[in-house]
């Protein structure tokens, strides 16, 4: 199994909030885990993965870390989290205007941002409908997976 296949396999697990994955085969067995940043059950956290001759792989790369604490929401509204750990865009383009900004309304299927992730840019949509309240995340700098971007008011 090459580089490429773990990546893949890595997109499937996020795309699909996967939190393990496992495969064996003759002389090959990789494990990947998402979620705490904390080895279970006496795991080595300085390897994912451990082919028949183990090759050391920064355990870091695959675990999510808890996204920073941010202001908790008002009871009325609904926060937009990040469903991967990527780069935020709020435009489509550098020198294009913002998908969303305070006080606009949106719906459902309303792009509201870009999450680039491995070179892939993934189109992030409001999934209600309401007004955008704040913007939680500042543009083009690093968020994580459940991160809040954005504060919606439902109408």
């Amino acid at each position: 199994m090459d580089l490429k296949e773990i990546k893949a396999i890595i997109d499937l697990m996020k795309k699909n909030s996967l939190s393990e994955f496992e495969l064996e085969q003759k002389e090959f067995k990789i494990k990947l885990k998402r979620g705490t940043g904390v080895p279970h059950d006496g795991e080595d956290p300085s390897y994912y993965a451990r082919p028949a001759m183990a090759v050391p792989m920064a355990h870091a790369a695959l675990t999510a870390a808890p996204a920073p604490a941010a202001p908790s929401a008002p009871v009325n509204e609904t926060e937009v989290k990040s469903p991967m750990i990527g780069t935020f865009y709020r435009s489509p383009a550098p020198d294009a205007a913002p998908y969303v900004d305070v006080g606009v309304e949106v719906g459902p299927d309303t792009v509201v941002c870009i999450i680039e992730a491995m070179k892939v840019m993934n189109e992030i949509k409001a999934e209600c409908r309401g007004v955008i309240t704040a913007i939680l995340a500042e543009g083009a700098k690093p968020v994580e997976f459940g991160q809040a971007l954005f504060r919606i008011r439902p109408l």
